[in-house]
């Protein structure tokens, strides 16, 4: 279990990563077509605008991915963790039935012990 939550933390950390590429990347590459575009003030504009629009739906897109994947890794978690839980009610269930066989055991040897004395 202790696994599963390393697990879902890497997937976390990675995930925060991968999007904070993206947005690097993105603001990168606008800031490179500032530089290095030269056309009239309107066109440049307009141009921004649109890249912005693009560069927000792809954050868009991924941050519900990543939101998506959390909740994959979560829903899997939360499954295992009570089977998990089943198994160990299970037992513990069986071995109450054992130490109560095991109990009237000593108790009828006991009674016998005390009838025959």
């Amino acid at each position: 279990m202790e696994n599963n939550v390393k697990e879902h933390a890497y997937n976390t950390k990675n995930t925060k990563t991968v999007l904070l590429g993206l947005l690097i990347g993105g603001l990168t590459g606008a800031a490179a077509t500032l530089l290095f575009t030269p056309q009239s003030g309107k066109r440049l504009r307009t141009q921004i605008r649109q890249e912005s629009i693009q560069l927000r739906d792809r954050a868009t897109s991924g941050i519900e991915e990543a939101v998506e994947q959390v909740r994959s890794v979560t829903n899997r978690i939360t499954a295992e963790v009570q089977e998990k839980a089943r198994e160990l009610k299970s037992l513990g269930q069986d071995k109450l039935v054992e130490q109560m066989e095991h109990v009237s055991a000593v108790l009828d040897a006991g009674k016998t012990a005390v009838e025959a004395a």
